[in-house]
């Protein structure tokens, strides 16, 4: 019997009470965000439940995976109903579950539709970023330079997303930190590794996203788990270390 068969769907989080707090909450607890290109609906629950038993607690399916939106909706129903508690714990053993590679403003609300909470893209387009605002979601665009990363943010944007992170150093992540206004959210994907992501988090970084490094189609769920467990013991040090 397939895990599809076995897990009984929760209802889904209201999307209009998506609340930036919650991701930062999730991140203080562990500033990983798992980025599944490529799931598709049957490997989305038994994927999404063993990164949350490895404590990964923010969950992306980018749009140019199979049937994505379909992903999206088992993972709310499953794990989007929780209340994160004061220190980012989540109760029930839950997770924020969003969309990546939104391309479209018309994609955001069927990400909304799907339950999901965020709205995450490659680029900086102001369309998308009115659109998720509108729909009461999260908006997290990427950028790579001071201007977009401003634009950005004077368009609405919750948060950032410095993409391509194998295209620059930490030092870049540090000196853009410098001049964001205080309190801005930075999450860096791309080519983060279990080796170099304390280095970006020592420039600043909120968080880090993980991609092929962490799931690509074929992997088993139990590389997924135990990858992802590298992944959680790294930055357990780092958190560690800053202490």
């Amino acid at each position: 019997m397939s895990g599809l068969a076995v897990i009984r769907p929760r209802p889904a989080r209201d999307v209009r009470e998506a609340d930036m707090r919650d991701v930062i909450e999730a991140l203080a607890d562990m500033p990983l965000l798992a980025i599944l290109r490529g799931i598709t609906p049957e490997e989305a629950l038994p994927v999404g439940e063993a990164l949350v038993r490895q404590g990964i607690l923010i969950l992306e399916v980018p749009l140019n995976s199979p049937q994505p939106f379909q992903s999206i909706r088992l993972l709310a129903d499953r794990f989007g109903g929780e209340a994160i508690m004061g220190g980012g714990a989540i109760m029930g053993g839950g997770a924020i579950v969003g969309a990546g590679t939104v391309l479209r403003p018309d994609d955001v609300a069927r990400v909304a539709d799907a339950g999901g909470q965020i709205v995450v893209s490659p680029n900086f387009e102001p369309a998308v970023v009115a659109a998720t605002r509108r729909a009461g979601l999260i908006s997290v665009p990427g950028v790579f330079t001071p201007t977009e990363a401003f634009a950005a943010l004077d368009a609405g944007a919750h948060a950032l997303k410095i993409f391509p992170g194998d295209a620059i150093t930490p030092k870049v992540v540090g000196a853009l930190r410098a001049v964001l206004p205080g309190g801005t959210g930075v999450v860096v994907t791309g080519g983060v590794t279990v080796d170099n992501l304390a280095g970006f988090m020592d420039a600043g970084a909120n968080g880090v996203g993980i991609g092929s490094a962490l799931y690509r189609p074929g992997n088993t769920v139990q590389d997924v788990e135990a990858q992802a467990g590298r992944f959680v013991a790294s930055m357990q040090r780092w958190k560690e270390m800053r202490r």
